[in-house]
């Protein structure tokens, strides 16, 4: 209890994490109403899909932006990137009053937005030690993973709400709000000098160093992951986001054929709900085998697939939200996992080599949705996503090391075949 006291009288901290709050609900606002612009602008999910590809970058340039963001000062960064989405954002509701809004304005601004949300995360990973003693890392990772994965689903809901009364353009200017008072809030961060980022900023370290010492970081992750069963299981979360990006690249086609944005907004509502029903959920799984809870994944896909085809929007609503809880548990011990079978200081860098393989089939799967949706519409192609889920449980079913994967409550290097050389 003193620990949590502790964290929150941190003033520093207690700005840093409603900055956070505001601006992850600012990003929320506008993928939502982006992906809802492109659609209703072009009628095409095709386009619709190119734009979400677009929007879920980050995911894949991730690896490449934490070196860089090394490099630069904090604050003024940190600071720059909410300023720099705050304006550009104002490009939407502008080029609306003047009649001049098209899918050409949307491609030509998003990608600047895209650019700027890329520091967040190695902005915090840098930041957050800066302004939280040792002791207090973990429960200040934690604060902001909850309000980071929650606002995702609360304010994906909101925006679909708000777009069945308002139009997107309206949404834009909410948004360029939550990015101004971010900016603010982060302003106010007093950070300690930095000696280091100082001999950085005079130019003591050239690029080649920082380049070979990032590809052997790399290098050192894959290392880490080579011959372990999380191989099997980062090629398995990989086809689960291609199904996860053919979904959100078809959702806005979907939706509005069930009933506009309303139902388009219910359905990314019931996604989140179901993803933080799941992560509730996680810590009463931690006694049950890894390898059962990934079976989990075949009742998923079941109410998946059933969503795509249920006789109204409100069931199709509920068994979608149900289709989204064995991924929020998931999530939640994986995450669990990582921190038991890796080691501390090679954590990030296996993280990161996870990440970036597993989720840059995020863009691509957009890009395969618009497509097909297009081609075979987005009912078939909402049905042709649920296989994507069920790949893992199918997988598992069928391979016997990962099916007798101990829980995580029990769960050691030797299990998951980690081994680490002693350096």
């Amino acid at each position: 209890m003193t620990a949590t006291q502790s964290l929150w009288r941190n003033r520093n901290f207690r700005r840093f994490f409603a900055g956070q709050f505001v601006t992850n609900a600012g990003d929320s606002l506008y993928s939502v109403a982006v992906l809802w612009l492109v659609f209703q602008l072009s009628g095409s999910s095709l386009l619709t899909g190119v734009a979400n590809a677009v929007l879920l970058l980050p995911w894949l340039l991730q690896i490449l932006a934490g070196p860089v963001v090394d490099r630069l000062p904090l604050k003024p960064v940190l600071v720059g990137s909410q300023v720099v989405q705050g304006v550009v954002v104002l490009a939407f509701p502008l080029a609306a009053a003047f009649d001049r809004l098209s899918v050409g304005v949307v491609f030509a601004v998003v990608p600047v937005l895209t650019l700027a949300t890329l520091v967040m995360a190695p902005m915090q990973t840098t930041l957050v030690p800066r302004i939280v003693p040792e002791g207090r890392l973990s429960r200040a990772n934690s604060a902001l993973a909850t309000v980071t994965l929650g606002l995702d689903m609360v304010f994906d809901a909101l925006g679909g709400a708000v777009l069945a009364v308002v139009d997107a353009t309206t949404l834009f200017l909410v948004d360029a709000a939550t990015f101004a008072l971010a900016g603010l809030l982060f302003a106010r961060i007093a950070l300690a000098r930095d000696e280091s980022a100082d001999d950085d900023a005079d130019g003591s370290a050239d690029a080649e160093p920082v380049l070979r010492s990032y590809l052997e970081d790399m290098r050192v992750g894959v290392e880490t992951l080579r011959g372990s069963v999380f191989v099997e299981l980062v090629a398995l979360t990989a086809v689960a986001n291609l199904a996860t990006g053919v979904t959100l690249a078809t959702l806005p086609a979907f939706g509005d054929a069930l009933g506009g944005p309303a139902v388009y907004g219910a359905m990314l509502g019931a996604l989140g709900v179901g993803r933080l029903a799941g992560s509730l959920v996680a810590p009463y799984l931690e006694g049950v085998g890894y390898g059962r809870v990934l079976l989990t994944q075949l009742l998923a896909a079941g109410c998946w697939l059933a969503a795509a085809y249920a006789p109204s929007a409100p069931v199709t609503v509920v068994l979608f939200g149900l289709a989204w809880v064995p991924a929020g548990a998931s999530g939640v011990l994986t995450s669990t996992l990582n921190q038991t079978v890796f080691p501390a200081d090679r954590l990030a860098r296996v993280s990161s080599v996870k990440g970036t393989a597993s989720g840059a089939t995020l863009p691509l799967g957009s890009l395969l949705g618009g497509a097909v949706a297009e081609a075979l519409g987005p009912t078939t192609t909402m049905g042709l996503a649920a296989f994507g889920f069920s790949v893992t449980g199918l997988y598992v079913l069928v391979r016997p090391r990962l099916r007798r994967l101990p829980a995580v409550a029990d769960a050691t290097p030797a299990a998951f075949g980690v081994t680490v050389d002693e350096r």
